[in-house]
Parts: C-alpha cells; sequence; structure tokens
C-alpha cells in the first residue's frame, strides 16, 4: 500500500496523530487495527511533554516512515 499522499504535509503533533488514525484505518478491522490505534494514543500519551521543535519534527518523520513500513507489511 502507498501511503496517504497528505504525508508530506504533516507539520504538527496534531496532523501526525490524524495522519496516522486514517492510515489505521485501511487496516484489516479487528486486533490488528486496535493495537495500532492504541500504539498511536500511547505514543502522544508519552511524547506529548516534548518542546524541542527539532525534536518533533524528528518524531514526525519516524513516525510517518513508520506507518508507511507498517501499511507495506
Amino acid at each position: 500500500m502507498a501511503p496517504l499522499p497528505e504525508a508530506e504535509l504533516v507539520r504538527s503533533s496534531v496532523q501526525l496523530y490524524r495522519y496516522l488514525l486514517r492510515c489505521c484505518r485501511r487496516l484489516p478491522p479487528g486486533p490488528i487495527q486496535q493495537h495500532y490505534r492504541h500504539a498511536i494514543r500511547q505514543s502522544f500519551k508519552v511524547h506529548a511533554d516534548e518542546d524541542d521543535p527539532e525534536r518533533i519534527q524528528q518524531i514526525i518523520k519516524r513516525a510517518i516512515e513508520d506507518a508507511d513500513w507498517v501499511m507495506n507489511k
């Protein structure tokens, strides 16, 4: 599966969160989809206090790469 076309437009954590949840909708329904939705929520809770803009951009880039990998798996 190709990444969603909005991947290059993701610049903020809220945009990333919405992008990742849209990716989850493309996964088969059931436990797999629930697992990744839970993982997304947990990651956002863990990184909620991040305030370094450079680090935030690194996290966004890595999350998109990881989402692409999951979608192609």
